[in-house]
């Protein structure tokens, strides 16, 4: 049986990081299709102008122009349409501030951005694994952040 393609939304107003992560996904064992957007506005314009082809997972950056990471959070939880998708917070940020309102907002995992490309492949996949396939019912705090 073949496994199914997971299909991941990143939005990231930093170019450079979007083609990293496009290129790191195309690497890993991991059947995606990635699509990425420049800031939060075009998310939630993405989110609601695909109901039919929604992300299973959203990689989501804190610190972006137009709308900010948190907002994005606050408006996707609010959403019916879009609340029950799993959001990765992948920032920069590793301040206990930005951990704890994405956790209090809904998030279900926290990832600060590497800067070494190998470990950005293992993170990424580790990410994907943990949202989708093990998911549970409630946010698990002591797991949020995750790290190497």
């Amino acid at each position: 049986m073949e496994s199914p393609i997971v299909h991941i939304l990143l939005a990231d107003d930093d170019e450079t990081d979007r083609l990293l992560f496009v290129e790191a996904f195309e690497e890993l064992k991991i059947k995606t299709t990635v699509n990425t957007v420049n800031n939060g506005a075009e998310l939630i314009s993405y989110l609601s102008d695909n109901p039919e082809n929604l992300p299973h997972l959203i990689f989501l950056d804190l610190n972006m122009p137009r709308k900010n990471g948190l907002e994005c959070l606050a408006e996707i939880r609010s959403n019916m349409n879009f609340n029950e998708i799993p959001v990765a917070i992948y920032s920069t940020s590793n301040t206990t501030k930005d951990i704890e309102d994405t956790f209090n907002s809904g998030a279900n995992i926290y990832i600060t951005k590497s800067s070494d490309y190998n470990e950005l492949k293992i993170i990424l996949g580790r990410a994907v694994q943990a949202t989708l396939f093990y998911k549970k019912t409630s946010f698990d705090r002591a797991n949020f952040v995750l790290k190497l």
